[in-house]
This record gives C-alpha cells, sequence and structure tokens, in this order.
C-alpha cells in the first residue's frame, strides 16, 4: 500500500485459516484475517488464530454488558461509583456469557454446579415445568431462557446471551417477590 507523503505505512500480515474436517454438507470455515504482529512460525499463526477465536467470546461479555445493563446509560454521579458498578455488571455478565457457552458444549452437567438450589427451583416454578430429582445445566438454562423470550421449540437450538439475561432478570426479580412476601416479619 502506497504511504502519502509524510506518512507512514503499517505493514501488515494476512492469515488464512481454513476448516479441513467439515460435516458432510456443511460448507467449511474459512477465515481471512489481517494482523500487524508478525507471523512467520506455525506457532504465532496458531496463537493468532487462537486470540481471534477469543474475541467472539469478549463480544459476547460486552453485548450483555451494553444492551442487558445498559452500562452506557450509567449516571451515577462519580466515576467510583461507576467502576463500583461496573465490577458488578462484568461479573453477572461473564457468568452469562459462561452459562450460554458452557450450556452448549456440557449441557448434561448437573444444574446445581451452575445454578443455587433455588434458582433451580424458582425456574421449574415459574415456567410450571415438573423437576426432575437431577436436573441437568441446558434443561434448567432452557427454562431461565423461555422467561426471557426463548421460544424452546424442538428446532430452535440453544438459547442466546439476550434470553438468558432477560430470563435471569425476570427470574431473580420474581424469586425477591417471592422472598419478601413469604419471609416472616
Amino acid at each position: 500500500m502506497p504511504a502519502d507523503k509524510g506518512q507512514s505505512v503499517a505493514a501488515t500480515c494476512p492469515v488464512v485459516a481454513r476448516e479441513f474436517d467439515a460435516p458432510t454438507g456443511v460448507k467449511p470455515i474459512e477465515w481471512r484475517l489481517l494482523t500487524n504482529r508478525e507471523t512467520t512460525t506455525w506457532q504465532q499463526v496458531i496463537e493468532f488464530i487462537d486470540w481471534y477465536r477469543t474475541h467472539w467470546k469478549i463480544e459476547i461479555l460486552f453485548n450483555v454488558l451494553k444492551n442487558g445493563f445498559r452500562v452506557e446509560a450509567l449516571q451515577l454521579g462519580t466515576i467510583e461509583r461507576l467502576e463500583r458498578a461496573l465490577a458488578l455488571f462484568v461479573v453477572v455478565a461473564w457468568r452469562i456469557a459462561y452459562l450460554m457457552r458452557t450450556g452448549r458444549t456440557c449441557p448434561d452437567l448437573d444444574a446445581e454446579l451452575f445454578f443455587d438450589v433455588d434458582e433451580i427451583r424458582g425456574a421449574y416454578l415459574l415456567t410450571e415445568a415438573k423437576q426432575p430429582t437431577k436436573p441437568k445445566l441446558h434443561e434448567v438454562l432452557h427454562l431461565i431462557a423461555q422467561l426471557g423470550g426463548f421460544p424452546r421449540r424442538k428446532g430452535d437450538g440453544e438459547p442466546g446471551a439476550k434470553a438468558i439475561w432477560l430470563g435471569t432478570q425476570r427470574s431473580s426479580r420474581r424469586c425477591q417477590d417471592f422472598t419478601s412476601t413469604t419471609r416472616p416479619r
């Protein structure tokens, strides 16, 4: 790329990653990436591709922060208050992104590894579903996502971050309402 007078040019290195063992009938993935990092060895290329793969996880986290918790609209008066709120929201956003990924990769794990007993019970009560003795992660996650608008039909696939964060918010509010009305005063 030619530089204008007085301008410097950033060197870029193209990296092409292709999937070789795609399932039959599925178009293989192909990424065409540019980087300003040196990628002269296979190890550097693999590291760069791993960075790119990770960026989707980060995108999901920031999507939950921006759209789920609307952190850009926070007006808390001081930077310290904003930092404290963001610290809390990042943890909750990470949990939602983690639940979404784990629900897809390890759906048969015990739900109690990820949810409090009351969260599990609440998901079944609020959706009027019959609770099994040992609920699995994907079952509870689908119920929570259903509270967030996920239709939960047979061909709908897995719930996304938005349905999970909305379902988590609705479930938490209803559980708080239930707890406050049943607690002795």
